[in-house]
C-alpha cells in the first residue's frame, strides 16, 4: 500500500513539479525577435454613404417657376436628342443605305447591325464636322461662359442645322411646298419663310426619297447576278439548289473587285456636298 501512495506523490511531482522547473529553465528569446500578442486588429471604417434628400416645396418667386420649367424643357430635349441627330443630320441616309447593300449582298448576320450603326455614326459626324462646329462656337461655349441665354442659344443652335437641311432641299423644293401647302401656308420666298416643324418633316422625306433612289441603283447589278445564277442552275436541273447560296460568292467577289465600300462612301459623302 506505501508502494502504491509513493507511486502516486512521484507522479504528481512529475507531472506539475517538472514543467514549471523547465519552464523556468527555457531559453530566453533571441534579441531581434518581436513579442507576440493576442489583440485583435482594429475593425475598418464604414464607407461613408452620402445623403441624398429631394424635397418639393411651392416655389417662393416666379424665377423659380422658370427655372423649374426650363429644367424640364431640357430634361424632355436631352431625352430626344437621338432622334433629332437621327433625323435633322445625314445619319438617316446613310444607315438606310447601308442596311441597302447588306440586303443587296444577300447577307445576313454580316456586318453586324451595330457594326453599321457605327459607321453610320462616324461618317455622320465626318459630314457634319463643320456644321458641328459652328453650333458649339456660337451656341454651347457662349452659354457654358454665361454670354448669351438659353434662347439666344437655341436660335443659335438651330440656325445651322437648318441651312444644311435646306441646302439638301434646294434642288428638290416640292417637299416644303407640301408641307406649306398642307399647313395652309403661303409660298416661302427664303429660308426664313419656312418654319423649322416645316423644315425637318421636308428634310426626312427628303432623305428618305434620295436614300431609296441610291438602293436601287445598287440592287441592280446584284439583281443581274441572281437572274445569271438562277438561269444556270435552271439549265442544268438544278431545282432544289437555292440560287443565292451560288450567286452571293459572285455578288462578294464583285463588290470586292470595285471597291465597292470606298465608292460607295465616295458617293455617299459626294451626295451631301
Amino acid at each position: 500500500m506505501k508502494k502504491l501512495f509513493l507511486a502516486a506523490f512521484v507522479c504528481c511531482l512529475f507531472v506539475f513539479g517538472f514543467p514549471q522547473k523547465i519552464h523556468s529553465q527555457a531559453p530566453p528569446f533571441p534579441q531581434m525577435s518581436g513579442e507576440g500578442t493576442a489583440a485583435l486588429p482594429d475593425p475598418p471604417e464604414s464607407p461613408v454613404i452620402p445623403f441624398i434628400d429631394l424635397t418639393i416645396r411651392n416655389p417662393a418667386s416666379g424665377r423659380e417657376v422658370a427655372f423649374s420649367l426650363q429644367l424640364l424643357l431640357l430634361l424632355t430635349v436631352l431625352s430626344l436628342a437621338p432622334s433629332i441627330i437621327i433625323l435633322t443630320t445625314s445619319f438617316l441616309r446613310i444607315s438606310i443605305v447601308l442596311d441597302f447593300v447588306k440586303r443587296a449582298l444577300s447577307l445576313q448576320q454580316v456586318p453586324p447591325n451595330q457594326v453599321l450603326m457605327g459607321i453610320s455614326l462616324f461618317m455622320t459626324i465626318f459630314i457634319m464636322w463643320g456644321t458641328f462646329q459652328t453650333i458649339y462656337t456660337n451656341s454651347l461655349r457662349p452659354l457654358a461662359e454665361g454670354e448669351i441665354s438659353v434662347e439666344e442659344a437655341y436660335r443659335e443652335a438651330e440656325a445651322p442645322l437648318r441651312i444644311f437641311m435646306y441646302t439638301q432641299l434646294q434642288n428638290r423644293p416640292g417637299n416644303i411646298r407640301l408641307f406649306m401647302a398642307m399647313r395652309g401656308l403661303d409660298r416661302p420666298n427664303t429660308l426664313a419663310d419656312v418654319p423649322t416643324y416645316i423644315l425637318v418633316p421636308a428634310f426626312i422625306l427628303n432623305e428618305l426619297t434620295v436614300a431609296f433612289k441610291i438602293g436601287i441603283y445598287l440592287y441592280i447589278p446584284f439583281i443581274v447576278i441572281d437572274m445569271v445564277v438562277a438561269s444556270a442552275l435552271m439549265s442544268m436541273g438544278m431545282i432544289m439548289l437555292p440560287p443565292v447560296m451560288i450567286s452571293m460568292p459572285f455578288k462578294l467577289i464583285l463588290f470586292v473587285l470595285v471597291d465597292g465600300w470606298g465608292l460607295l462612301t465616295d458617293q455617299l459623302v459626294r451626295s451631301f456636298i
